[in-house]
């Protein structure tokens, strides 16, 4: 006898099996798709937790306990319990600017830091183009020139400091030529001093970045340039500058900032106190606060070079965002 195969409805079949009808055991795979997303759609935020817990202890930290601290009357006496210290607001700010020579410093800090960057510049530049090019012991070259800037700034502020003594290797080489310029770390001298250490010292940075710039020129441009019998001159105008404008821009920037942050090089050059000339912000701010104890006067100076800094970081991210095409949303 042939046995009959009875086939039961697709409904039924849902509810034997305990799924809803017309749906399969595979139909469970796009609600675990949909979890897994939603998984991978948070996951970049726990991925940046633990940068933004390090900024928060590095960086947020610090400068609300220095803002807070630039509001108090914070010396010796009131250090231990500073945080009952007393209340002044922005007096310290106030006595900053009109009591002590916060400007004057603010106004040497920016000529030095300016006047460093620009004349280091093109030095870097040349030295980029110089060793462009292949040949022999070009490896040598290229390590030669980095030496002043892999030195320590501590290191390089003594070597000077000793070469500009009174009867040193400078005076000395400067007598035997019948020049005969003086003090060098003490005077008008000193600012033009601290400057060509700066200059000897991070010319490297602009060369290192100006090489990396250099990498990015199509050597069909320079091949092109070259059939259309360009002079040096004008593919070094028209062809390889518009490449290094991004680089030599945001290598000014870093020096500027570098410069006007710069505490060792002034202090080991010159020392405490130092030369009218070269009280630069950092070194003021470091006077104020470890010699004249006047840590809350010190945190509003602090809190100003933080606003002077500010400005040069702001004006590069807005050069960078239009550079990249991109609109500002309205």
């Amino acid at each position: 006898m042939s046995e009959t195969i009875l086939i039961p409805p697709a409904g039924e079949v849902g509810e034997q099996s305990g799924l809803p009808a017309g749906k399969h055991p595979a139909g469970g795979r796009p609600a675990r798709k949909r979890a897994t997303r939603g998984h991978e759609k948070g996951r970049p935020f726990w991925m940046l937790l633990p940068g933004g817990i390090l900024m928060l202890l590095v960086i947020v930290v610090p400068l609300v306990v220095a803002v807070v601290m630039s509001t108090l009357d914070l010396d010796q006496y009131t250090l231990q319990s500073w945080l009952r210290a007393p209340f002044i607001g922005l007096q310290n700010y106030v006595e900053a600017v009109t009591s002590s020579s916060l400007l004057r410093s603010i106004g040497i800090s920016v000529s030095f830091a300016v006047i460093a960057a620009v004349v280091t510049m093109p030095i870097g530049l040349a030295a980029a183009l110089a060793t462009q090019n292949t040949f022999r012991g070009r490896a040598l070259i290229r390590s030669l020139f980095l030496i002043p800037y892999v030195l320590p700034a501590f290191v390089v502020g003594t070597l000077w400091r000793t070469m500009l003594q009174p009867g040193g290797v400078v005076d000395s080489t400067l007598s035997s030529a019948g020049i005969h310029t003086g003090l060098w770390l003490n005077g008008p001298l000193s600012f033009w001093s601290l400057i060509l250490v700066q200059i000897w010292t991070s010319w490297p940075f602009f060369y290192l970045l100006v090489l990396a710039g250099l990498q990015s020129v199509d050597h069909e441009v320079h091949e092109a340039a070259a059939l259309d019998g360009a002079t040096w001159w004008i593919k070094l105008r028209d062809v390889i500058l518009p490449y290094l404008r991004g680089p030599i821009f945001l290598a000014l920037i870093i020096a500027f900032l570098h410069n006007i942050n710069a505490f060792t090089l002034p202090f080991v050059l010159f020392g405490v106190p130092a030369p009218v000339d070269v009280d630069v912000l950092p070194v003021l701010t470091y006077v104020t606060s470890f010699q004249s104890f006047r840590f809350g006067l010190s945190a509003a100076m602090a809190i100003c070079s933080l606003v002077l800094i500010a400005i040069p970081l702001f004006v590069y991210l807005r050069a960078v965002k239009l550079d990249s095409g991109e609109e500002e949303k309205r």
